[in-house]
């Protein structure tokens, strides 16, 4: 793992396959009595957004804690960032209080590669989404969540595997993260899509590109449903919402067509009766709630892997007589922190 995780791009088959499978050690922590680790304790870790968010910092939240670490949220709103204080100084401020890691979510694109590569902060830098840019670990809880349901085997990547993206292309930063990560597990990606809602250049993305939802449902493991992002639209991207359901909104007829082991995502928030269904929303196929549970998971193997140890969760052997070894989950990474 490198010092940030700022773009899904940056990361190689085996640093994703490393953060699949230390999450899996940390999702078998959460089945116990006792959910906490002592792995960051006396780490600081701060949520830094900008914009408003409930699953994405609650998620963040709860990972570090688990891994006793100590959590700052900061919210632009009633801050001085509302007063006009820039990201510089806000970054000077968190560096000031000893921040070891950042998780920043911003409105615009690059700010949190901005935070990462300016020399403000020393500690690492966590994108939870900036813009219509990237959201790294979304893409990751994805393709945690697809292994789990379709393949089950540690180690593994999702080579073969046919993944359907549908929906607000344009401005989805979780389609920019989930075509490049997906693609590097050696999944095949297709965009479903209208023509006004697909990016300029995504010729060029390592995926295929569709304009008729129906004609690939019949071949594909997962569908990955996005929501209509209009807040950031400032235009007419199609004709009505009743026409948009009609063409690329999911519906039990559409899931039925669907091979039997195939799943039905969606990030959420969702928009009931648009780009899917309450029926299909509902469904044993449906992960939209696995999805939220697994974020967990994902993150704090993201923290424990950038902070706490370069090497999967698992137990730890008998270290041999003067032998350094490095730090295995439920173990704290300096002698201070005992």
């Amino acid at each position: 793992m490198k010092r940030h995780l700022i773009s899904a791009a940056d990361l190689t088959r085996d640093d994703a396959v490393l953060i699949l499978d230390t999450a899996e050690e940390m999702a078998r922590f959460a089945d116990r009595p006792i959910k906490k680790l002592p792995t960051l304790r006396g780490r600081t870790i701060v949520n830094l957004f900008f914009e408003d968010s409930t699953r994405t910092r609650i998620s963040f939240e709860a990972a570090a804690k688990r891994l006793s670490a100590d959590v700052i949220n900061f919210s632009a709103k009633g801050s001085s960032v509302s007063k006009g204080e820039s990201l510089k100084d806000t970054a000077l401020t968190l560096e000031a209080m000893g921040a070891d890691a950042v998780v920043i979510r911003h409105g615009e694109s690059g700010a949190p590669h901005r935070l990462a590569t300016s020399g403000w902060i020393g500690g690492s830098v966590v994108n939870a989404g900036d813009g219509t840019h990237e959201h790294p670990t979304q893409a990751l809880l994805d393709a945690f969540t697809m292994r789990r349901r379709l393949i089950g085997e540690e180690g593994a990547g999702l080579d073969g595997r046919r993944i359907t993206i549908v929906g607000d292309i344009l401005h989805s930063r979780v389609a920019r993260s989930n075509v490049h990560l997906l693609s590097t597990l050696g999944a095949h990606v297709t965009l479903v899509a209208p023509p006004t809602l697909l990016p300029i250049g995504v010729e060029g993305w390592p995926c295929e590109v569709s304009y008729d939802l129906d004609a690939v449902l019949a071949k594909t493991d997962a569908v990955m449903m996005l929501r209509l992002q209009r807040e950031r639209m400032n235009a007419a991207f199609f004709p009505t919402e009743r026409e948009y359901a009609r063409r690329y909104g999911l519906d039990g007829e559409r899931m039925a067509r669907m091979p039997e082991h195939a799943i039905v995502m969606h990030p959420g928030p969702m928009n009931r009766g648009m780009e899917i269904t309450a029926q299909v929303a509902d469904s044993p196929r449906c992960t939209a709630v696995e999805q939220v549970a697994n974020g967990v998971s994902i993150r704090m193997a993201v923290m424990y892997l950038l902070l706490g140890g370069a090497e999967p969760a698992r137990p730890a052997p008998a270290p041999e007589s003067g032998a350094a070894r490095r730090p295995h989950v439920g173990e704290s990474r300096t002698k201070e922190n005992h």
